[in-house]
This record gives structure tokens, C-alpha cells and sequence, in this order.
């Protein structure tokens, strides 16, 4: 295993800085490496803590009497000077569940109500984005949506536009536009399978009730 040896802060940034890490490789070798974090804070790394809180949660929700529909947002991001098909997403608030980030989230980005579903820990757990480049982890919050669409909680600086994707639209997304890595690849579940949620096993079909409160199979994370 390499040897961490110093970790140095490169930016004061709100929501995203850089961390240079010197450190000795399993081979005794130097290594400099850098990292992009959603921490202020040194000490508040995950290398440092050792604990994976989730920085994010990414909303996989269906829409519709059927459920036949996804809720997609195609938004402009600045990183590839181009649009690209997300799932509704953003960063969990200090002293927030990720549960909670969902449901807000989707309201400022879309305008729709989410009822969250049980799933088992193993579905929703925080996952790693892109470890070669963040120690950035996102939980992932499943469940059905409703209302109507709107852009009154949209920040002036995004530029979101909502889709509610059926069968023949994703497989036109997948095809032709830019989409991220883990939209595409429940997208190609929702292709597959009968039931779009079947891949989550035999969870508990529990949500959150219509009065904010939970249903008691719901499990909070």
C-alpha cells in the first residue's frame, strides 16, 4: 500500500477545490497526485476521516400512471461546453439525509414532488463518482414523481430542461446525445426490464407518505 505523506490545498473555491497529495508508492517510488474535493477543509477528507458521507444524490424516478416515463434534465454544463442528459441530482446540506437532498433537488430542478421508495442499503448506499480524478461519492434515491413541471426553483446560473423520457425517447438518447455514466446505465435497465424497478429485487414498494411522513417499511439512511 502506498504511504501518504502530505496533503497541501490548492484552491478556496465554495462547492469544489484541489488537494495535492505527495506520497510514496507501494513500489517506494514518489508520487504526486491531485485530488478535487467537495471539502473546505484538509481535515475533512475522506482520506483523512476514513468515513464515505455522501457529497451528492442522484434521483432515478418514474412518472406517469404507468410509471413508463423516466424524469431526465438536460442541462448545459461548462465542463464539455455542450448539453448532456442527467438524472435530477445535487449536493446533500450539512445535517441533511440524502433522502431529503432527493426530495428538495427535485423539487428546485423540476418542480415535481418525489414519493421515495424502501430499497435495500446494498441500492442506495454512497458509490465513488470518479475516483481517479474526486473522492466525490453520491447516494442514489429511487421512487415516483408527480406534478407539474416548472422552473421556479432554478438557479440563475443553470440551464435545465426537463424531460420526461418514454421508451422510444431514451433509446434516441442513448443513441445520439451525451448522457452520464450512471443515467445510461439504469436507462438501459428501464430498457430491459418489464418492471423498471425490478433490478432493485425484492424491496419493499414503501414510500413517503403525502404528509412528509415516512411509511413504516421506509428505511432512513
Amino acid at each position: 500500500m502506498g504511504q501518504i505523506l502530505s496533503v497541501e490545498k490548492q484552491t478556496n473555491n465554495r462547492f469544489l477545490n484541489m488537494f495535492h497529495i505527495r506520497a510514496t508508492s507501494v513500489h517506494d517510488t514518489p508520487v504526486n497526485y491531485f485530488v478535487a474535493s467537495r471539502t473546505e477543509q484538509v481535515d475533512s477528507l475522506k482520506l483523512r476521516t476514513g468515513i464515505n458521507h455522501p457529497d451528492g444524490v442522484v434521483i432515478y424516478s418514474l412518472y406517469g400512471e404507468k410509471r413508463d416515463r423516466v424524469v431526465l434534465i438536460r442541462q448545459y454544463r461548462y465542463s464539455i461546453g455542450d448539453y448532456i442528459y442527467e438524472f435530477p441530482a445535487g449536493l446533500v446540506e450539512k445535517g441533511e439525509s440524502y433522502h431529503d437532498a432527493a426530495v428538495r433537488e427535485m423539487k428546485e430542478e423540476t418542480g415535481l414532488s418525489l414519493s421515495p421508495i424502501t430499497v435495500d442499503e446494498i441500492y442506495q448506499k454512497p458509490y465513488f463518482t470518479t475516483i481517479g480524478l474526486t473522492d466525490e461519492s453520491c447516494a442514489t434515491v429511487y421512487g415516483y414523481a408527480q406534478g407539474e413541471i416548472t422552473d421556479q426553483g432554478e438557479e440563475l446560473s443553470e440551464e435545465i430542461e426537463v424531460v420526461l423520457a418514454d421508451r422510444n425517447e431514451i433509446r434516441r438518447i442513448l443513441r445520439e446525445e451525451n448522457v452520464s455514466l450512471i443515467c445510461s446505465y439504469m436507462l438501459l435497465h428501464f430498457l430491459s426490464d418489464k418492471e423498471p424497478f425490478a433490478f432493485l429485487g425484492g424491496s419493499a414498494p414503501g414510500s413517503i407518505e403525502e404528509n412528509g411522513e415516512p411509511s413504516p417499511q421506509y428505511m432512513t439512511p
